[in-house]
């Protein structure tokens, strides 16, 4: 449905529809933050295996629309990010979330190779 979504739509009204199926009341965690780290990387690790594993290959933003949307609904701070580089063969984007600053499951290890945009998409707070 995501990628249908961007396709049709875009980005901004995809990640608005999925902003509406969020925690709309004050959402506390009784968690601390260390377990709410926990349960962001195992969250992540999941979305990872699915898309490794799954019967469709989704692109990046794709992951991370959907990994951005989980936490979300967990009541867990992320932000979407979006970043380019120069290669020899053109311009890449590559997009991926952030949990107190660091990138959820980037295992690649290219991500610092990325020029992450300025403005950090919108950070979900259902606080």
């Amino acid at each position: 449905m995501i990628s249908a979504s961007l396709r049709l739509r875009g980005l901004r009204a995809t990640q608005a529809t999925l902003e509406r199926f969020l925690l709309t009341c004050a959402h506390t965690r009784d968690q601390a933050k260390g377990n709410m780290a926990k349960d962001a990387a195992r969250t992540a690790h999941m979305v990872h295996a699915a898309a490794r594993y799954g019967l469709v290959r989704p692109t990046c933003l794709e992951s991370s629309l959907a990994l951005w949307w989980f936490l979300g609904r967990q009541g867990i701070e992320s932000s979407l990010r979006i970043g380019t580089r120069k290669t020899a063969s053109g311009l890449e984007a590559h997009a991926w979330v952030e949990f107190g600053g660091n990138a959820l499951d980037e295992t690649g290890g290219a991500l610092p190779d990325y020029a992450p945009f300025d403005a950090v998409f919108p950070v979900v707070s259902r606080r």
